[in-house]
């Protein structure tokens, strides 16, 4: 594809939707009076077709996103090949994501619209009238709709090729761009009571007291930028100063704080820190991309009894009641949940679910479990699985942090090599195609 125009075409590749929100609106115009002229199929794609409409509107898309960058096209000829390409890729992928049942409601489509109408500065009903206005309104929802199916399809077929192993993600981690990646962004938000070379030892230590009462202001409980603004409209004599930093890697901090900054808790405020310039307070206001991560986490067990076709609602509840007194009055769990449970999942193991990391069981039946001590059994409760009997067999606090980082490195590989993998999936797809051109 030429280098001018790899740009301009997005149907074969992991499409902007956002992209077509002002492109629409400025050339709907002319999409309303190509489709005035009556239709004809072009291309017969495996099981689908490519219209004479789609084919011209694809065509005066480029040329009108050509003429909005000032970009250079190829020769007609060379254009049309290039554009009949990318049309036939695009229907050999919408036609994977029906076999597969790739679906995309009318909400989501009307969330992606918001964002689009949000671009043009419009809210959604204005956008929409808009649309409706020019008569392109159903059609900018098909291709949008069109748009997630590609992008779905791309996602699945070409996440599954990707291989990332345990040596890469360990390079990556050792790696200087690894390193850097995976370093945490800080926002760092200060105040400042300059201290000037004239300034006396008295009024230094002044201004050093003052600074230390702006942190015992906000370590009481008063917002930090509040107590800035108050200390700068205040009759104190003493100029202040300050304001964020925006969000910086710690080796892009002022050499000052970056020895400071790491060890901070968000929404800590540091004591005053004095430099040549005067007395900072600084405040970690938030962190970004940290890979510490302690995550609480419940090692439990349970009985599950689940009404089915030939046990009722009532008849589950009172079996459940009696696994409870068999286990009260001393049979063991687990030999109870062999004989009983429901849960395929966890029945050969006797009710054991492992250590399940907070927010990992589901919601109702977590909110019972984090409220047993350890070695408590629950009541029978009823959850949309049915009834259970629960134990907890243990809490701790699990350091994920190696996990987590492995996870992000693998996040970034995968990102790396998906561009490639797209490519050649996206040949071999349309050499193993049925194509036929209709003049």
């Amino acid at each position: 594809m030429n280098k001018y125009t790899s740009q301009l075409f997005s149907g074969c590749k992991a499409v902007s939707i956002c992209a077509i929100a002002t492109l629409v609106l400025l050339s709907s115009n002319a999409f309303a009076q190509e489709r005035q002229v009556l239709d004809r199929v072009i291309a017969l794609v495996d099981e689908g077709v490519i219209l004479q409409s789609e084919y011209d509107e694809r065509i005066q898309e480029i040329l009108q996103r050509a003429r909005e960058m000032d970009m250079q096209l190829p020769p007609p000829e060379q254009l049309q090949e290039q554009v009949m390409e990318n049309l036939i890729i695009e229907n050999l992928q919408l036609q994977l994501a029906e076999r597969v049942g790739i679906r995309f409601d009318d909400d989501t489509l009307n969330r992606v619209m918001t964002d689009m109408a949000q671009q043009n500065n419009m809210t959604f009903e204005q956008y929409v009238n808009a649309l409706e206005s020019q008569g392109v309104y159903l059609t900018t929802r098909e291709r949008i709709r069109k748009e997630l199916a590609v992008n779905e399809v791309q996602r699945g077929m070409v996440n599954r090729r990707i291989n990332i192993t345990d040596q890469e993600i360990e390079n990556y981690l050792n790696s200087e761009s690894g390193r850097e990646a995976m370093a945490p962004d800080y926002l760092v938000d200060q105040i400042l009571i300059p201290v000037l070379e004239t300034d006396s030892a008295d009024v230094a230590r002044a201004k050093e007291a003052f600074a230390q009462d702006l942190v015992q202001r906000i370590r009481d409980g008063e917002d930090f930028v509040d107590v800035r603004m108050q200390a700068q409209q205040a009759a104190s004599g003493f100029a202040v100063s300050g304001g964020e930093l925006g969000w910086r890697k710690a080796d892009r901090l002022p050499t000052l704080f970056a020895s400071i900054v790491p060890d901070m808790t968000t929404g800590e405020v540091s004591d005053p820190i004095r430099s040549s310039n005067g007395f900072h307070l600084i405040k970690l206001s938030d962190v970004r991309g940290d890979s510490t991560r302690l995550v609480e986490q419940t090692e439990a067990r349970h009985v599950l009894i689940a009404p089915n076709e030939i046990r009722t609602e009532e008849q589950a509840r009172r079996l459940a009641q009696e696994v409870y007194e068999r286990i009260s009055g001393g049979e063991a769990f687990n030999v109870v949940a062999r004989q009983l449970s429901d849960d395929t999942q966890s029945v050969v193991a006797g009710g054991d679910l492992g250590w399940v990391s907070d927010g990992g069981m589901p919601p109702e039946f977590e909110e019972v479990v984090r409220d047993l001590d350890i070695g408590e059994l629950s009541e029978p409760f009823r959850t949309s699985f049915g009834w259970h009997v629960a134990e907890v067999t243990g809490r701790r606090e699990q350091d994920l942090s190696r996990e987590y980082r492995r996870q992000q490195a693998t996040n970034a590989l995968r990102e790396r090599k998906f561009e490639v993998e797209l490519e050649n999936w996206m040949l071999e797809i349309r050499d193993e195609a049925y194509v036929k051109l209709i003049n």
